[in-house]
Order: structure tokens, then sequence, then C-alpha cells
């Protein structure tokens, strides 16, 4: 073996990434659970899902190939949902989750955001484990809100 090295970074949404978006997202989703109604809709209009209502949608990058995305959407003053979070298989396991969810927490503090929040589900250990190690934490069942996905299960939120 040589001594490759591989650099991994993040970008923004660009026109024409929405393939890349939908891809990495049905990937995980369809791995563990059904994809919904409520992602077919993000899929579909990622740009009017995320963008326009001033969120932001961020890809991870191993080298030149997209390897991960995570979106910020409003949803209230100072308050944003991290969602479709999404690693592609092939490279988990090399510090690219991580490296994309803090690259996340620092676009939101750099926005002046003061709460984070996220869905997940308890079959995803690993991921509930990476939001933990980044600083989030469990919202206590008294302030739990419907949830528009049938899969989402653990709540959890972090504040800058």
């Amino acid at each position: 073996m040589s001594g490759e090295t591989m650099t991994i970074t993040m970008r923004e949404f660009e026109d024409g990434d929405e393939e890349a978006f939908r891809r990495l997202n049905e990937e995980w989703i369809s791995r563990h659970f059904k994809v919904e109604a409520t992602d077919e809709s993000a899929f579909a209009h990622p740009r009017e899902k995320y963008l326009d209502g001033g969120g932001r949608i961020f890809f991870t990058l191993r080298d030149d190939e997209i390897i991960g995305c995570c979106a910020l959407m409003p949803m209230g003053p100072g308050e944003f949902e991290v969602s479709k979070m999404a690693i592609t298989a092939s490279a988990q396991g090399i510090g690219a989750g991580r490296f994309q969810l803090q690259g996340v927490v620092d676009a939101a503090r750099a926005m002046g955001v003061k709460r984070l929040y996220l869905e997940t589900n308890h079959a995803l250990g690993p991921a509930i484990h990476l939001y933990e190690a980044v600083g989030f934490t469990h919202v206590p069942a008294e302030r739990l809100t419907p949830s528009p996905y049938a899969r989402a299960d653990v709540f959890m939120e972090m504040w800058l």
C-alpha cells in the first residue's frame, strides 16, 4: 500500500446536488426503516424544504466524492433541526460523521443559532453515541412534540 492520504471536506448545497441528497438519505433510511411521505417531500424539493426558508444543506466529501450530507432546517427563532444526516455505508468508520456533525454545529454557532434539535431512532446506536459525544442531550419527555416521522423515538437537543 502506498501512503495515500484522503481529504475530508464540507461544502454547501449546489445546483445539481438534489440526486446526491436523495441517494444518501434513501440508502440509510431504506436499510433500517421505510422511506416515509415526509422524506419523499424533502427529497423531491430540498431547496424549498430547507434553503428557501433560511436553512442550509451541507455535503461531506472524501477527496472529490460526496459521501455524506446534513441539513439545518429552521424551526423557530434561533432554533434549527439537524435533519437528513447521512454518511454512505462505504465511508462509515473513517470519522466522516463526526467531522460532518461538528461542521454543522460550528455553522449553526456562526449563524447565531441558540438551539439545535434532532430526531432519530433507538436502533441507530452509533448515531446516538455520536450525537451525545458532540454534546447533544435527550429532550425531557414533558417537552416533546409530535414528530412527522413514524420512525422517530429518540429526541435530542444542543444549546449553543
